[in-house]
C-alpha cells in the first residue's frame, strides 16, 4: 500500500526536478531523540520544521480490487432539491437581459441557508444566461456517472494527460476537459484535437466541452461554473473529482474515490490550504498578490464579518476555514449539490476568489454539511503542476482604491498604466457578476471593522 503511494510521489519529484524539501537539522544541535535537542526545541531556541509539501497517500493496492460502493449515500437533513431557472427581474432593476445566476434578493440568500426537507435555490444556469453546451455534448454525458472534470478558460492552458491510468479506470471514468470559445481555438492552434463521428471533440482522454457564451466578464469567474457546479453540468453523474486546467492527475481516479470518500464514508473531500485557515488571512494574500480589487474584497469580508464569520481558532469543529479548491471531491448527494449550490452563489454575488466563500457557507449550515478536510501535503501528491501558457491578470486585479473602479484615477501594474475614464464608463465594474458588492446591502456596514491579520508565510 505504501509503496504504491511512495510510487506517486516520486514519479512528481523525478518528473519536475525539485529538491528533496527534508532540511537536516544542524550536527551540533544532536538528533531529534537527544535530551539536549528536546530542552532546546521546549524552550524556542530550535525552530519547528516547515509542513510536508508531500507526504505519501494511504490509498489502495490495485484498483481493480477496489469495492465501489451500491446505490447512493441516503440524505438525512435535505431530501429534494430543486433549482430557480427563471430570472426574477424587479421592477427596480434596469437591465433585462437575464443573468447566469440570476438577481437573487438579499431575502432570497437568507432563506437558501435555512435548511428544509424540500429546498429550491438559485444554483446557475438560469434559461439565457449563457454557458450553453453542444447537442451532442448534451447527449454524450449523459451517460457519465463517474467523472473526471477539468476546465480551461480564456487560453491560459493546454489539456495535460492524466497518468498512471489504470484499465478499469479508464473504462469507467468520463474525463470532461470544460473549455470557453476562446481556449478551444487556442487548443486546436497548440495540440491535436480529433473530432469522431458523432461531432465530439478529444485531446488524448480529454472530451473537449465546449461552452457557448460566457457568463460572466471575469474568466475566473467563468472557471468557477464547472468547478463548482459539475453537478449541473453533468446531471448523470453520482461521483466526480475536479482538477483545475493547469494540472496533471498522477493518482488513479478510482484509488482517490476510495481514499476520500469510500474509506471514511464521506460524500465531500477538498484539502487544506496550506498556510491560511482564516479567510480574513486569504483575503489579506488576495490583496497583496493582486488577485481581485482590493476595496471589493474588504467589503466583501465586511458583510462576513457582519453577518457573524468569525476568524478560524482551535475552537471551531473545522480543520480550517480555507480550502485548497484546485481539487474536488465528491458523491453527488442532494445535500453535497445544495452545498455547490450555495457556493457558487456567493461566488456569483461577491468576489470570484472562492476559497473565501467555502468556509462562510459551512458556517451558515451550522454543521449540517459534512465534509473530509484532508491534510495539503497529501493534496500536493496528486498531481503534477504545470506553469499557465501567459501570464493570468486582468486590470480588475490591479485596483486598490474605489477612485480607480469609479474610473477617477490611474491604475498601474508592472509599469504598465491604463485610465479607466478613457476606456469607457464602467470598464472595471463587472456587469454580470458580483452584484452583491454593488447591490444595497440590509445592514449598516460603516461600523464593521475586519479581523486584524498576522501574516503566516512569505508565499502568503
Amino acid at each position: 500500500m505504501e509503496k504504491e503511494a511512495q510510487r506517486s510521489v516520486s514519479l512528481r519529484t523525478n518528473r519536475r526536478g525539485e529538491r528533496s524539501n527534508q532540511t537536516p537539522h544542524s550536527k551540533s544541535i544532536c538528533n531529534k531523540d537527544s535530551k539536549v535537542f528536546t530542552m532546546w526545541s521546549t524552550i524556542g531556541l530550535v525552530p519547528k520544521p516547515p509542513p510536508q509539501h508531500r507526504c505519501p497517500i494511504p490509498i489502495a493496492d490495485d484498483p481493480k480490487k477496489v469495492v465501489i460502493p451500491k446505490g447512493r449515500t441516503p440524505d438525512k437533513v435535505v431530501k429534494n432539491l430543486l433549482f430557480v431557472m427563471e430570472d426574477e427581474i424587479s421592477s427596480n432593476v434596469s437591465q433585462s437581459t437575464p443573468l447566469f445566476g440570476g438577481h437573487k434578493s438579499w431575502k432570497q440568500r437568507e432563506e437558501s441557508f435555512r435548511l428544509k426537507p424540500t429546498m429550491k435555490v438559485h444554483c446557475g444556469f438560469i434559461k439565457g444566461g449563457g454557458a450553453e453546451m453542444s447537442a451532442a455534448d448534451v447527449k454524450y454525458v449523459t451517460k457519465c456517472r463517474f467523472v473526471v472534470a477539468s476546465g480551461i478558460f480564456d487560453g491560459y492552458d493546454i489539456p495535460h494527460q492524466p497518468s498512471n491510468l489504470s484499465p478499469r479506470s479508464k473504462k469507467l471514468f468520463c474525463f470532461l476537459m470544460v473549455v470557453d470559445e476562446i481556449s478551444l481555438k487556442f487548443i486546436k492552434e497548440n495540440v491535436t484535437v480529433t473530432e469522431d463521428k458523432d461531432g465530439g471533440q478529444w485531446v488524448g482522454i480529454w472530451r473537449l466541452i465546449p461552452l457557448k457564451h460566457p457568463p460572466y466578464d471575469e474568466p475566473r469567474r467563468n472557471g468557477k461554473v464547472p468547478k463548482i457546479l459539475t453537478h449541473r453540468l453533468f446531471p448523470e453523474a453520482q461521483y466526480s473529482i475536479w482538477i483545475d486546467g493547469k494540472m496533471e492527475l498522477m493518482v488513479d481516479p478510482l484509488l482517490i474515490l476510495e481514499r476520500y470518500l469510500w474509506r471514511g464514508k464521506h460524500t465531500f473531500a477538498i484539502a487544506q490550504h496550506k498556510h491560511h485557515r482564516s479567510i480574513y488571512e486569504e483575503a489579506d494574500a488576495n490583496k497583496r498578490r493582486k488577485r481581485y480589487a482590493r476595496p471589493l474584497l474588504d467589503l466583501h469580508m465586511k458583510i462576513y464579518h457582519y453577518e457573524g464569520m468569525e476568524p478560524w481558532s482551535p475552537k471551531k469543529k473545522t480543520v480550517s476555514d480555507v480550502p485548497e479548491g484546485a481539487i474536488i471531491i465528491r458523491e453527488h448527494t442532494v445535500m453535497s449539490n445544495l452545498f455547490s449550490c450555495l457556493w457558487f452563489n456567493e461566488v456569483d454575488l461577491f468576489t470570484p476568489r472562492d476559497q473565501l466563500s467555502f468556509g462562510y457557507v459551512v458556517y451558515r449550515l451550522k454543521g449540517l454539511f459534512e465534509f473530509f478536510m484532508f491534510p495539503n501535503c497529501e493534496y500536493n501528491s496528486l498531481f503534477v503542476l504545470h506553469p499557465h501558457i501567459r501570464e493570468h491578470s486582468s486590470r480588475i486585479e490591479w485596483v486598490t482604491s474605489w477612485d480607480q473602479l469609479k474610473g477617477n484615477a490611474k491604475i498601474s501594474n508592472k509599469g504598465k498604466d491604463w485610465d479607466q475614464a478613457s476606456a469607457g464608463k464602467g470598464n472595471l465594474v463587472e456587469s454580470r457578476g458580483g452584484l452583491g458588492l454593488w447591490t444595497p446591502y440590509p445592514g449598516n456596514l460603516d461600523a464593521v471593522v475586519l479581523p486584524s491579520v498576522v501574516r503566516t508565510s512569505k508565499a502568503g
